[in-house]
């Protein structure tokens, strides 16, 4: 009996979901990290916390003695960590992708022209969302660390990497392609770590982990004795990633979104990584079978945080899910526009010192539709996004398959059919990225032996068709003037 488990390391929680050899999840278990915030536009974890949360969620599922288990890892990208690997300590907090303190360094590097060059090879945007300019920062700024570095003590990672290297005690320092290729230091054409890009960070080579294939065998744990021999991590990638394969997005042209804490919109687009159109980036989408798959992606910074903020620190209501019946009590947004700039706009605007901003506030304006504006953003968001995809691969997509957690606000998707004017396919499984790195897994350990096989394991709930909404134009212009207000030409 093969049972799977994916952890799926998001920036607000870690899961751990037990799946069996159907792809069917049996159990669950969540548990939540802190979030830092110690000056304006810093967002940090505590990497330790999280390794520990996730030795948590994982004695939380019911485990049984006569089954055969093994561990897939998908992770919030970018998210930064660098430690001392003689102490196994981070040096400081995680930078998190949503972290801005390494923006000056990026206006910086794009004054003296080198855009070009970073995206000819990265296939990136220079922006502080990405992990370069994070790691920098700690190796300048931790009293210390620079010297650690160039002595050969210190190590880097996103948060997998981090994660492999605890599992297996220190063993294993490995990262997959998709992961390495949202660094800023990853040249997607040679699938190395790049001289060029470590100099321009000044980051030494011997920090730099080693980059493997997505369906790869990692190494074995026994997760700090859950498990009484060693059982095999197998299958690794980004969390944006995984739900491109969760979602079954193996044909060029496909395209999901994530709806997240941010949002990720992926599309496939072939085994040749193409320049990305202005806006959006090109990364590995994925690789399996010797080969290496693209995708161009766009990154929206606070879609899911911004229910989460509205929740949390605004308290107009108890949880997120609340949203919905507040938010169809009223007909319209009654004007209102929320712009979730909290950490910036992500793509297509990469603008990281703008700030959040509500608009069109009248003595009229009810709760309601406040909440209504903030879901509406997401879906204002998702389609700056999607419009410039569509132009880049020949025309409006054909549908966009969707997954996360606000999939689950049947006004919210209608809403963003309608936008995109385009179905918005919603499936079984709304943790499609867990099920991408399980996918990955079996894929490693011959459970499967081609795309063809898991093609019948995504099982769609529910399509939204776009209804004829007459105020959709309106609607929008009225979003892009809320924007054109915030950004900077």
């Amino acid at each position: 009996m093969n049972r799977i488990i994916a952890i799926d390391q998001s920036t607000s929680s870690t899961k751990a979901l037990l799946f069996d050899e159907q792809c069917r999840i049996v159990a669950r278990t969540n548990v939540d990290h802190k979030q830092y915030y110690p000056q304006t536009g810093w967002v940090e974890h505590d990497a330790e916390e999280i390794y520990q949360n996730m030795v948590k969620a994982v004695s939380q599922l019911p485990l049984q003695e006569e089954a055969v288990y093994s561990i897939a890892l998908t992770n919030q990208r970018e998210t930064a960590v660098v430690w001392n690997k003689l102490t196994g300590k981070p040096i400081a907090n995680a930078v998190v992708w949503q972290d801005t303190r390494g923006a000056e360094l990026c206006r910086q590097l794009r004054a003296e022209g080198r855009a070009d060059m970073v995206m000819a090879k990265s296939g990136l945007l220079i922006d502080p969302n990405f992990s370069a300019s994070g790691v920098k920062w700690l190796l300048d700024n931790i009293e210390g660390a620079r010297q650690q570095a160039q002595r050969g003590e210190l190590l880097m990672g996103t948060i997998e990497t981090w994660l492999i290297w605890r599992l297996t005690g220190g063993q294993v320092h490995a990262t997959d392609y998709t992961n390495a290729s949202r660094t800023m230091l990853f040249n997607i054409h040679t699938m190395q770590w790049d001289d060029d890009l470590l100099a321009l960070f000044d980051i030494p080579r011997s920090m730099m982990p080693e980059v493997m294939p997505c369906d790869a065998i990692y190494g074995e744990t026994t997760v700090e004795g859950i498990f009484a021999a060693p059982i095999q991590i197998a299958g690794v990638l980004g969390d944006s990633h995984g739900a491109l394969v969760g979602q079954m997005c193996f044909t060029k042209g496909s395209g999901k979104v994530t709806y997240g804490t941010g949002s990720s919109v992926m599309v496939n687009i072939g085994e040749e990584p193409k320049s990305a159109p202005t806006g959006l980036v090109t990364s590995v989408g994925y690789s399996a079978f010797g080969k290496t798959y693209y995708g161009f992606e766009g990154n929206i910074y606070s879609t899911g945080a911004t229910l989460k903020w509205i929740a949390d620190q605004l308290q107009l209501v108890g949880h997120p899910s609340e949203m919905e019946a507040l938010a169809t009590s009223v007909p319209d947004n009654g004007g209102v526009y929320i712009v979730p700039a909290f950490s910036g706009l992500g793509a297509p605007w990469w603008q990281s010192d703008v700030k959040g901003a509500v608009f069109g506030l009248t003595f009229a304006t009810t709760k309601a539709h406040f909440l209504r504006a903030a879901l509406e953003s997401i879906a204002y968001q998702i389609k700056d996004l999607v419009d410039v995809m569509a132009r880049a691969t020949g025309g409006r997509l054909q549908e966009i398959c969707a997954d996360g957690g606000p999939t689950k606000n049947q006004f919210l998707m209608q809403f963003q059919a309608n936008m995109l004017e385009t179905p918005v396919v919603c499936t079984e499984v709304d943790d499609a990225s867990a099920l991408g790195a399980v996918i990955m897994n079996g894929f490693a350990r011959g459970l499967w032996k081609s795309f063809d096989e898991v093609i019948p394991l995504r099982k769609v709930t529910k399509v939204y068709q776009p209804e004829n909404d007459a105020q959709r134009f309106t609607l929008y212009q009225q979003w892009r003037n809320a924007v054109n207000q915030l950004i900077k030409n």
